[in-house]
């Protein structure tokens, strides 16, 4: 209710989107962001996710789905400048009189208009291909898979919020919704959009924020030691390493009590090193493995018929014992387990046998606590095996914050009760174990950032995932059981190579069952631009899915010498009163005059993939690198133009 409340304040009349009008002649039905209902009930408005408004987005002239027109709504501070409307029955029968046969004018309209930092509205205009993909089912990977301006981001950022709408598997009380970005100019970038859809709970981040390591990770200098981390197998990895701290001892013990001696043999370690949960992180396990040892010596050597609970604690004083069991079994630190393989040669060996002489000679490094981005899927692998250091503090802190609500509670409902002159008394169903359980707001109890991030999540919407090394697909896999995902990408974006088909590298990684929807036109890129385009990525990825695009602007690309990017620049600010620009370039340059002006920014290729300006100027893109990986850096850049583009060399 808050969240629809801050929405009809933000939107007020803009709100509704269009009407669709039946084959039936009934009464338009009108297509919202909420959906809304008068005092005695009847529906003002339906929800854009509602399956009664999916011909709003859906139908087309082929498959007019019960719909003999539709109008879209243009909006501007709470007035309707502009409206479209389609026609999808027969023009001459009289179904709409004073409507126009025009299926793409909104579209189209809306594709010219200046952009800004923050990615636009574009829900009205939404169309049928890209709405499929937004209503199709959240059971097993969905790959949305189409080149740039295909509109792929939009259709990420709208399926998770139709899925939190629509679909119970998803809703926020299993887990919610992650959306994973590639950087942080894209998170800002769209932080206005999921809102405006009326979800303002679902958590977007880059996969370095899922490590909190990632914060400070630098990237890694040397490409062969990043070829070697990209292996899922330092799962198996750490895995080996953690066991290596888990091994049962041998070591005969004999303790000593008041209710007698008890020998502590090799049975007895190996017995208590077999009682624990299995999947319990390291640490956990390592509680519930000395318990069942001190039970264990406990009831073997109480002859005197003493009480157990004494016993035990007689044992469990023991220094000797704990002193063995502490060596066989340590409290580990996820990081150091990661820090001794790239500071220990032996243990490296001991964890990745698979690794030759030579690469472990490689992955080695002075200070093996200089996180680098590559490393943060081993750590993420530490921490799961491991466990997290801070869980029990923080657990321990949600559960006050609970109790105290429900002594807050307790108050109100005596209060209520007190009043309560109802003949049923309905106020004492307050007083409901389950009831008090529900009514406490989790959204306000203690969780630190980084538990929010371990999930387990409902669905996970991955943008960019061409670019996601195997090691790093297992982070996401770990926060998703369900194995319920949207993979966002192209293929011929991808900086390290995509030689194989999506299914073949989902498969390889542990995704599999995939589906993939394609989408083909090109919704931001001019013709002009993409004409220019196209060749750069084909020269290097022959077979590369370019998208057709859906428009001309009439401006041709332009290109220059460095030494006209200032008046480039300044120029453009002074003719165009809104929209924005970007220079993109991989080299330092002189770029203090872009400073100045909020509407320009600075950034290098990379940084830019899943953004558009209205101005592109790309400096010197022969510096952006050789083979694939500068091809498609200077394809990104290329592609990231909704006007005019400008190639300076």
């Amino acid at each position: 209710m808050t969240a629809e409340l801050r929405m009809l304040r933000r939107f007020a009349l803009d709100l509704c989107l269009g009407r669709i009008v039946g084959e039936t002649g009934e009464e338009p039905v009108y297509i919202g962001r909420i959906g809304l209902t008068d005092a005695d009930g009847t529906p003002l408005l339906v929800d854009w996710r509602a399956p009664a408004a999916e011909p709003f987005f859906a139908a087309t002239r082929a498959h007019p789905m019960g719909v003999t027109a539709r109008r879209r709504y243009r909006w501007n501070r709470g007035r309707v400048v502009d409206y479209w409307d389609e026609v999808f029955g027969d023009p001459g029968s009289g179904d709409s009189t004073d409507a126009a046969l025009d299926e793409d004018s909104a579209l189209i309209a809306s594709l010219g208009a200046s952009r800004t930092e923050k990615m636009r509205d574009v829900l009205g205009t939404i169309q049928a291909d890209q709405d499929e993909i937004i209503r199709a089912s959240s059971r097993g990977p969905l790959v949305v898979d189409g080149g740039p301006g295909t509109g792929k981001t939009v259709v990420a950022l709208h399926r998770a919020a139709y899925l939190l709408y629509a679909d119970p598997q998803v809703e926020a009380s299993r887990g919610g919704v992650l959306i994973v970005g590639p950087h942080r100019p894209y998170l800002a970038y769209v932080a206005d959009v999921l809102p405006s859809l009326g979800e303002e709970g679902v958590l977007t981040c880059t996969l370095s924020d899922l490590v909190p390591e990632g914060e400070y990770a630098r990237p890694e200098s040397d490409p062969r030691v990043a070829g070697l981390k990209s292996s899922a197998r330092w799962r198996e990895a750490i895995d080996r390493g953690v066991r290596f701290y888990e091994e049962a001892p041998t070591e005969r013990l004999t303790l000593e009590s008041a209710g007698g001696d008890v020998r502590v043999t090799a049975r007895d370690w190996a017995d208590a090193f077999d009682a624990y949960d299995i999947g319990a992180p390291h640490n956990e396990a390592r509680t519930q493995v000395w318990d069942a040892l001190v039970e264990r010596l406990a009831a073997k050597g109480n002859d005197a018929g003493r009480e157990l609970e004494l016993v035990s604690a007689e044992y469990a004083r023991s220094e000797d014992l704990r002193r063995i069991f502490n060596h066989a079994w340590p409290s580990l630190d996820p990081t150091n387990v990661v820090e001794d393989m790239f500071s220990v040669p032996a243990y490296l060996r001991l964890c990745a046998p698979w690794l030759s002489p030579e690469d472990v000679a490689l992955l080695q490094r002075e200070n093996p606590r200089e996180w680098t981005r590559e490393d943060l899927p081993l750590l993420d692998a530490a921490r799961a095996r491991v466990g997290d250091p801070g869980a029990e503090q923080r657990r321990r802190e949600r559960e006050a914050a609970a109790r105290a609500q429900r002594a807050e509670m307790e108050k109100v409902v005596d209060e209520l009760m007190d009043t309560d002159d109802s003949e049923l008394g309905l106020m004492k169903s307050l007083r409901h174990g389950d009831l008090r359980d529900a009514l406490v707001d989790q959204a306000a109890l203690p969780v630190e950032r980084g538990s929010r991030m371990a999930g387990p999540f409902s669905h996970v919407i991955v943008d960019e995932a061409q670019e996601l090394s195997d090691a790093e697909w297992q982070v996401l896999l770990e926060r998703c059981p369900s194995r319920s995902f949207t993979v966002v990408g192209d293929r011929a974006q991808a900086r390290a190579g995509f030689a194989e088909t999506w299914a073949e590298r989902l498969d390889r990684v542990g995704l599999r069952g995939a589906r993939t929807a394609s989408l083909k036109f090109n919704y931001r890129t001019p013709s002009e631009v993409m004409d220019e385009a196209a060749p750069v990525i084909r020269a290097a990825l022959p077979d590369a899915n370019v998208p057709e695009s859906v428009r001309s602007s009439g401006v041709p690309v332009r290109r220059g010498t460095i030494a006209e990017l200032e008046s480039v620049v300044t120029t453009w600010l002074a003719n165009a009163e809104e929209g924005v620009a970007c220079i993109i370039a991989a080299t330092d340059v002189e770029t203090s005059f872009a400073k100045e002006h909020p509407r320009v920014s600075v950034l290098d290729p990379v940084s830019a993939k899943g953004l558009e300006f209205d101005l592109v100027v790309l400096v010197r893109p022969e510096k952006f690198g050789d083979g694939v990986s500068g091809a498609v850096d200077r394809y990104v850049a290329m592609t990231r133009s909704t006007q005019n583009l400008v190639v300076l060399e």
